[in-house]
């Protein structure tokens, strides 16, 4: 992974040094709450309902053990002993004092790690595929290229006052693991006809109260031609971007309002300009940041192993786990294994200070030293050898992080929503517990198969409802929690918004409306092997709006 070198380093020590000035400043009266705000936010510092909320930074959301137990020192030395993993690749801690924020960002630069840009009106965390450079089915490793563009985004001096907030996801796959067409920009790393590595490029993507796809505006962008193109995009962005309402400030609003053809013809003429200048990459650059994610020393025998094998004729508990949670590596002998966050009675993509220390513990020992954040808030271990999934298994499931549901049901995404939120308007965790309530039976689980919910609190959308398989989005109706749903969203390669089924329904039978549409489900779909959405896209909204409306079906 990558690592400081004394300029990275240093850069980061800087920032904590400015901000313990400014916070000294603030609660001394010498700032003033607004001068102060862009500030914090700057820096990952929100004001939630009950306290400060700091977000930290996870590029492409690779961990190495240490910062690990990082992570968990500050949830017990700072919080209230447990994060919060987002579907950015962050995380977050719900209850730091203000005071103590400063302390905070130097116990992170100690192990290389920042809240800067995780906030703001600037480039957030840059995301990808969280099984980068694990995968069989991905073209090229796209870390490096993750990290050269987080290098050219931070502090970048042009793009620290942006109109709106800006993200840029990578993918090197057909399979879209990364959402990348509901960012700002999202990158696909590909090869063209004459067998060249480049990138298409969506720009306009986005969720929140107008939820968009990105548009291709250009098919192929040459390697060495990346930061060049994005600077172009963001330069027309940062140029005609709305300034003086919040709510069209982003920019899918303007993608929608030029059209993409026009949007387009604008950042080619921009780029035009600048493609041949200091920001066109050279090979030596890309070389030298791939040596970075060099590969780790696989052992070459562990192909061999039969144990894995024997585990799962003889212990169906693991087998199950086997199931759900264990991919194959690109690598023959290696698996990856997925961290279930999604617990029975858990909060969705909490995690504690304890379970960190366990999870720095197995990466160190068998995943080489680094894990990996996911964007349904779970967690990987992407490098163990076959012969030793048992033994992560058996650990895991120690510390309940064995949950064998990845893709399943209760693997729901969701965000904290009016539990924690200042922006909720309903709440998230307690209905995520209801419909979990409903589904404990596994095997039930299974027969349903892959599906995906996403919930929200808010229409900002931070639990991407509008991209679920099936969607909820917490509303508020005179004081009271309602929830709209939506069917047949995908933020994969296959991407589509959810279409809203009718009026919204009540606290009380939201997870009653949950279990009727996975019935119509189970009673329409023409064989096992029919997902959710493929069903959804065949029979279309009316049987399933039918069964949640019906006379004696949930309050509307």
């Amino acid at each position: 992974m990558y690592r400081y070198d004394s300029y990275d380093q240093k850069l980061v020590d800087e920032r904590v040094a400015q901000f313990r000035d400014q916070t000294r400043r603030f609660l001394a009266g010498q700032i003033p709450d607004e001068e102060f705000r862009a500030l914090r936010l700057r820096n990952g510092l929100y004001i939630q309902r009950f306290a400060p909320m700091l977000r930290v930074a996870i590029p492409y959301g690779l961990l190495a053990g240490r910062q690990l137990r990082m992570l968990a020192h500050i949830a017990r030395e700072y919080d209230k002993g447990f994060g919060h993993f987002t579907t950015r690749q962050n995380i977050q801690y719900n209850w730091p004092q203000l005071e103590r924020v400063p302390d905070i960002l130097a116990d992170l630069a100690s192990v290389q790690m920042h809240a800067i840009q995780t906030s703001g009106n600037c480039i957030r965390n840059i995301t990808s595929d969280h099984l980068a450079g694990a995968a069989r089915d991905e073209l090229v490793d796209p870390r490096p290229y993750c990290e050269l563009t987080r290098q050219w985004a931070t502090f970048h001096p042009e793009f620290n006052w942006l109109p709106r907030k800006f993200k840029i996801a990578f993918s090197a796959t057909k399979t879209d693991r990364a959402a990348t067409q509901v960012h700002d920009i999202g990158v696909h790393i590909v090869r063209n006809a004459a067998g060249e590595l480049g990138y298409t490029i969506y720009v306009g993507g986005g969720l929140g109260r107008m939820p968009m796809l990105g548009h291709p505006i250009r098919e192929f962008l040459p390697e060495l031609d990346l930061l060049s193109y994005l600077e172009a995009v963001l330069r027309v962005y940062n140029r005609l971007g709305r300034r003086d309402n919040i709510h069209r400030a982003r920019i899918k609003i303007l993608v929608k309002e030029l059209g993409p053809a026009k949007f387009t013809e604008l950042v080619e003429a921009e780029w035009a300009q600048i493609r041949d200048g200091e920001l066109r990459l050279d090979a030596q650059d890309i070389e030298s940041m791939k040596s970075h994610f060099d590969e780790h020393p696989y052992d070459q025998g562990a192909a061999d192993d039969a144990s894995f094998a024997a585990h799962l004729r003889q212990d169906s508990a693991f087998a199950a786990f086997a199931k759900r949670n264990v991919k194959d590596h690109r690598v023959d002998g290696y698996k990856i294994v997925f961290v279930s966050l999604k617990p029975r009675n858990g909060v969705p993509g909490d995690v504690s200070a304890e379970q960190l220390d366990i999870l720095a513990d197995l990466a160190e020992r068998y995943s080489f030293g680094e894990a990996r954040a996911t964007h349904d808030q779970n967690l990987v271990l992407a490098e163990v050898r076959q012969s030793d999934v048992y033994a992560v298994w058996q650990a895991l499931r120690q510390y309940d992080l064995a949950t064998p549901n990845i893709g399943l049901l209760t693997d729901m995404i969701c965000c904290p929503g009016l539990d924690y939120c200042s922006l909720a308007n309903a709440g998230s965790i307690g209905v995520a517990q209801d419909i979990t309530d409903r589904f404990e039976s596994l095997d039930y689980l299974y027969d349903i198969g892959d599906i995906k919910i996403k919930m929200s609190g808010c229409m900002n959308g931070c639990g991407h409802h509008t991209v679920g398989h099936i969607g909820i989005l917490g509303v508020d109706k005179h004081g009271e929690e309602w929830y709209q749903v939506t069917l047949g969203g995908s933020a994969e390669d296959d991407a589509s918004l959810g279409d809203r089924t009718g009026p919204a329904i009540s606290r009380a039978d939201i997870a009653e409306a949950v279990e009727r549409i996975i019935a119509v489900y189970m009673e329409q779909r023409h064989s096992e092997d029919e997902s959710f959405l493929q069903c959804y896209r065949r029979i279309g909204m009316t049987p399933f709006k039918t069964r949640i409306y019906a006379e004696d079906g949930v309050a509307a």
